[in-house]
């Protein structure tokens, strides 16, 4: 989280530019390009990261009295320069979100964190804002030992030198590893690597500056690795990050409601699909004088990308008192005779879905021949009667359960020749012809019982839950 202003954090700007602060910065610098291009899964859990943030600086603007302070203007900037960007007083912190799969393991070196990492993109936007703001990678890949371990050390050295207000400079220690991310990044970054070896108009940097460049970067990082991965923040993120904020507030309420509230006032933004101040009236007057450093259009995409800490403490109090519209869905029952039959016999989740989606294929298929054609219907009793057979002959031994009964089935339609079956059907239809039995219980996946008793017994426990 943003730490407070202290002298001890110097911002390099350029000459005649004392009054700019980060933020301006942030607003007023064109960035590379638009962040948001990323996947589905790779960006839900980037909102997720950045709606964890958001969270946590709405805890630090909560005043004594549980509510947030009127003075609290920190605010979150998404897709913007980075993936997030954190707003706190006159602090500024950009941040880097990289998912990474268990499979892809702990990032391994200093190249793979300035490529794959994002560190080479997140220290050319920091340069880019004049050296003012903080920057932090997020990560849910470790650090393996070797360099970048030794990295992580350099950057925690780094920064106890500016808590410090002490000169940061390169010492021994770390100077090889300041010089391995100086290359790395001079490779995925372009920008970076034309700066540094100099065009027609600039000399070259030295490799000494270069360095002491990077340390000054390393002073303002910080890496947070192993975060939570993307498949476990749904059941994770409530109680993490919600039910802290809850026991501040002295509230009960649905932490799960909660977050998925706050969670999709961030995915709306990174989508740049925020409410807009001045709503869909155009923009006028712009020759006037005192015209802002940030263009109009600019300024209506910073407003749609932005979540404030009143943005987070609506969702709050929408969720806490409508909960049931932020909650997940609730698993319906199974209560058609086909599913508690395969349910009471065993059968996975996906061959329940499996055998319904088949049942109604079959169904329809009968419907349309049936409507055109006057045999259709002899021909879907011959068929029945074929299928009879054929559960009949995978259960003539020991009855099986569900399970190891619809294997066998599969197996058994699946020799049937397309000589057996009417035009148009094959083997997957044709075992929902078996569902389709089984639903009228004229199949059975394991012994016989009282099926209505069972579908009465699974409504009444669902009404009671509900």
């Amino acid at each position: 989280m943003l730490p407070k202003p202290s002298a001890a954090r110097s911002t390099a700007v350029q000459p005649g530019m004392a009054d700019v602060t980060a933020a301006d910065l942030v607003e007023s610098v064109p960035q590379l390009d638009d962040s948001g291009a990323n996947t589905a899964d790779r960006y839900d859990w980037q909102a997720a990261m950045a709606a964890a943030d958001g969270l946590a600086l709405y805890r630090e603007g909560l005043g004594d009295d549980g509510r947030l302070r009127p003075d609290c203007q920190d605010r979150v900037l998404c897709e913007w320069q980075e993936d997030w960007v954190l707003f706190s007083g006159d602090c500024v912190e950009l941040v880097s979100g990289k998912h990474r799969d268990p499979s892809a393991g702990a990032y391994t070196t200093v190249v793979k964190l300035a490529d794959d990492g994002g560190l080479a993109h997140l220290f050319n936007r920091w340069a880019a804002l004049q050296e003012t703001p903080l920057c932090r990678l997020v990560t849910s890949g470790g650090l393996s030992s070797g360099p970048p371990q030794e990295l992580l050390a350099a950057a925690s050295y780094m920064r106890s030198l500016r808590a410090a207000a002490e000169p940061v400079i390169v010492n021994s220690e770390h100077a090889d590893i300041i010089a391995k991310l100086r290359k790395a990044i001079a490779i995925y970054c372009d920008d970076t690597r034309k700066r540094w070896t100099g065009n027609g108009s600039a000399a070259a940097v030295s490799e000494q500056k270069c360095d002491a460049e990077i340390a000054r970067f390393l002073a303002a990082l910080t890496i947070a690795e192993s975060q939570i991965q993307r498949d476990h923040v749904g059941f994770a993120a409530p109680s993490m990050y919600v039910q802290p904020i809850l026991d501040q507030l002295g509230v009960t309420g649905s932490a799960v409601a909660v977050w998925e509230a706050v969670l999709s006032v961030f995915r709306a933004r990174m989508r740049s699909r925020g409410p807009l101040p001045s709503g869909g009236l155009p923009v006028v007057l712009q020759g006037g004088e005192g015209l802002a450093a940030v263009t109009p259009e600019v300024q209506r995409m910073l407003a749609s990308r932005t979540v404030t800490m009143r943005d987070i403490e609506t969702a709050i109090a929408t969720a806490l008192t409508i909960p049931g519209g932020y909650e997940p869905v609730p698993r319906m029952p199974r209560t058609s005779r086909l599913e508690v039959k395969m349910n009471v016999g065993g059968c996975s989740d996906n061959a329940i879905e499996r055998a319904l989606s088949l049942r109604i294929d079959y169904q329809d298929y009968w419907r349309d021949r049936e409507s055109t054609e006057a045999t259709a219907r002899v021909e879907r009793k011959r068929v029945e009667r074929l299928l009879h057979r054929v559960s009949d002959q995978s259960t003539d031994t020991v009855q099986p359960q569900g399970a190891v009964l619809w294997r066998r089935l599969q197996t058994s339609v699946d020799t049937l020749g397309p000589e057996k079956l009417p035009a148009g059907m094959d083997a997957d239809l044709a075992l929902g012809g078996v569902c389709d039995l089984a639903g009228r219980c004229k199949v059975w996946f394991g012994p016989r019982f009282d099926v209505e008793a069972i579908i009465a017994q699974v409504r009444a426990a669902h009404e009671a839950e509900t």
